[in-house]
């Protein structure tokens, strides 16, 4: 299983390039469970702690406000939120409906922005 990457603190100019500001948001409280990523999920985490323990036993993965992470496609594991988590996320590479879904939100996002 590929394993999920954490940028700490990526600069500003790579979050514009990104895009990362249009991106939906998620919220969730203290909890544990279970989750199959069925895109690459790259995720802008803008409060909180969590952990991440691999469903093949490998390694952990922590991450927290500040941190750029990129969850690849097929990855299973179980979440464990320690503090209450804030994220930006995009979707691609993986589930057709899932990754249309989000770029919608984006579009709808910067048309948002532009019409303030």
């Amino acid at each position: 299983m590929k394993a999920i990457t954490v940028t700490s603190n990526p600069s500003e100019a790579v979050l514009k390039e990104m895009g990362s500001a249009y991106w939906p948001t998620w919220e969730k409280e203290v909890a544990t469970f279970p989750w199959a990523f069925v895109t690459t999920e790259t995720a802008l985490i803008l409060e909180g702690e969590c952990e991440m323990t691999p469903e093949d036993g490998g390694p952990s993965t922590t991450f927290k406000a500040g941190d750029l992470v990129v969850f690849p496609n097929g990855y299973k594991g179980t979440w464990e939120v320690k503090k209450p988590l804030k994220k930006r996320f995009k979707h691609i590479d993986g589930n057709f409906v899932k990754c249309a879904l989000c770029r919608f939100k984006i579009l709808s996002n910067r048309l948002k922005s532009i019409m303030k």
